[in-house]
């Protein structure tokens, strides 16, 4: 008799246990597979779900990677709606032709979170760094570095995406700032380094009084191997995040600095989005940005102060692996009532 009341109580026991685990499924998509940076992006976030594990929460993550345009990276986000999933998290191609199925998504009854670009649906809420901030930060470490006077350029990403548009707004409104700072040239690279070597060579070639580049991540490692190339140590050009920049970057000692804008940001979307599911409140409102939904995560800065423990985060991984950094649960529970 005892054994069949000792069997009962563990069978009501887990049970209840499993009437109470919790199970989310999150949809991941990522509407552009260009660079290793997309790639680090979604393995982050995917690490991340698995860490909820040691909470005792199964979160699932469905992904959507593939080079699209506005239109199918739409079909990616109503995939995911009939799919049933929880929550979305979206790597956005557009920050404005999403609106109608974000709604649909609200309907549903499905959170939606944006991370890397910033998005204008009432429906949908950022995650992410403030990319114009980014752009600013590097762009008045170049100032700074060039005491204000001389001739820059910029290379510039994909014309359009939305990041790249509020990086641009960031960096000319730094350099207009400065009577002395001349920007001769703009230019696209498409978050390339092999275009962004070649466009460094043209601009090299057609203004040989170049003081300064602003370059994005993606491009930079290419502008400087061109300026190299070039023999040309009087310039000054931001850096990036990437292993093999930052030991090219350390051993040949280059006057580099390098917002960072992690590959962690959706990992740190991912954990914000299950503490919402959770039913959790966040302590502030997630009102920021011009559109008045972002939550704003810390924006790193690499120079030649911190250049070592950068290089140390990177030790040993591939080349093509950038630094990173990213919410953790507990910091990211830090952000809820």
């Amino acid at each position: 008799m005892r054994r069949t009341t000792i069997t009962t109580l563990v069978a009501l026991s887990l049970s209840t246990t499993a009437a109470w685990a919790e199970e989310f499924t999150i949809g991941l998509s990522n509407g552009w597979v260009g660079s290793e940076w997309r790639t680090q992006m979604i393995e982050e976030a995917e690490q991340a779900a698995e860490a909820w594990g040691a909470e005792g929460v199964t979160v699932k993550t469905v992904v959507q990677s593939a080079n699209v345009d506005v239109p199918g990276q739409i079909a990616h986000v109503r995939n995911f709606i009939n799919q049933g999933v929880d929550a979305i998290l979206i790597n956005p191609n557009s920050p404005t032709a999403f609106d109608p199925v974000f709604a649909q998504a609200k309907e549903a009854g499905i959170l939606v979170i944006a991370t890397d670009a910033e998005v204008s649906s009432p429906d949908a809420m950022y995650v992410g760094i403030d990319q114009k901030a980014w752009a600013k930060a590097s762009a008045e470490w170049l100032a700074n570095t060039l005491d204000g006077e001389g001739s820059v350029v910029a290379i510039n990403g994909v014309a359009g995406h939305p990041a790249n548009e509020m990086r641009v707004e960031g960096y000319q409104e730094v350099f207009a700032e400065y009577d002395g700072i001349e920007l001769v040239n703009e230019v696209n690279a498409n978050w390339d380094q092999a275009q962004g070597q070649q466009a460094m060579q043209n601009l090299l070639a057609t203004y040989p009084d170049l003081n300064g580049v602003w370059v994005q991540d993606g491009m930079a490692a290419g502008a400087w191997r061109a300026i190299q190339d070039a023999g040309r140590t009087d310039i000054a050009a931001t850096g990036e995040i990437r292993k093999d920049f930052i030991d090219l970057w350390s051993e040949n000692n280059l006057e580099s600095g390098a917002a960072v804008n992690p590959p962690g940001v959706m990992a740190s979307a991912l954990n914000v989005a299950v503490l919402l599911l959770q039913g959790k409140e966040l302590a502030e409102p997630a009102d920021d940005g011009v559109y008045g939904n972002a939550l704003y995560l810390p924006i790193p800065f690499i120079s030649s102060e911190n250049l070592d423990e950068a290089k140390a985060q990177l030790d040993g991984k591939a080349g093509y692996v950038s630094y990173t950094s990213s919410l953790s649960i507990d910091d990211a529970k830090a952000l809820f009532k």
